[in-house]
């Protein structure tokens, strides 16, 4: 029986992240994988029982890391404003700093298995941002809206500005860098169209 090597093993998972990334769930294949991470097709094995194994449990890892890195120092009691920069602060940093892993995640979500992986992920994150959304409700500080609505509204702004950010440009191909500046006024705009009327 060979010995798991754990380092091999973390080879081969980002190697399959950045394949998938580059050429798409259908360009991932065990023997291109193997050519890339220099280990043989059997040593790939000893890991992973298939290629949708390898796909699905890769998935479930990377999405489990962001979301812990998603809910720190966030508590669902923050006042809204409060907590919607801490979510705001904590996905662009995870971006920042996992890119490929980032983008790999997106190509789940669209994909076949991305539901399979999230009915297997902890619902921890449901609840905890589910809870949050009622507490701002009922404190009177954000406005009652169906989820997709307030989903767009919240955090689609943050993350077409992190794609910008990534490509180095935006609409009509001006260069673009997110800076602390934009940042910050996106996130106000989105406070404002979230926060209930004054009566």
């Amino acid at each position: 029986m060979r010995v798991r090597d754990e380092n091999k093993e973390r080879i081969i998972r980002d190697k399959a992240i950045k394949i998938i990334v580059e050429k798409g769930f259908d360009g991932l294949s065990m023997q291109k994988l193997a050519r890339a991470a220099g280990v043989s097709p059997a040593t790939i094995y000893i890991y992973f029982k298939d290629r949708e194994d390898l796909i699905e449990r890769i998935s479930i890892e990377e999405v489990e890391k962001m979301t812990q890195a998603t809910l720190k120092g966030f508590n669902p009691d923050m006042p809204f404003e409060k907590g919607l920069r801490k979510q705001w602060e904590n996905r662009l940093q995870f971006w920042m700093n996992n890119p490929v892993t980032a983008r790999f995640m997106e190509q789940v979500k669209h994909s076949p298995i991305g539901h399979k992986v999230q009915m297997k992920v902890k619902q921890e994150f449901s609840e905890i941002m589910g809870l949050f959304v009622k507490n701002s409700i009922k404190k009177n500080e954000l406005v009652k809206l169906p989820l997709e609505v307030y989903w767009s509204v919240a955090y689609a702004p943050l993350y077409n500005l992190i794609k910008f950010h990534l490509d180095g440009k935006s609409i009509g191909s001006r260069p673009f860098s997110l800076d602390k500046k934009t940042f910050n006024t996106a996130f106000k705009t989105v406070i404002k169209a979230l926060t209930p009327p004054k009566a």
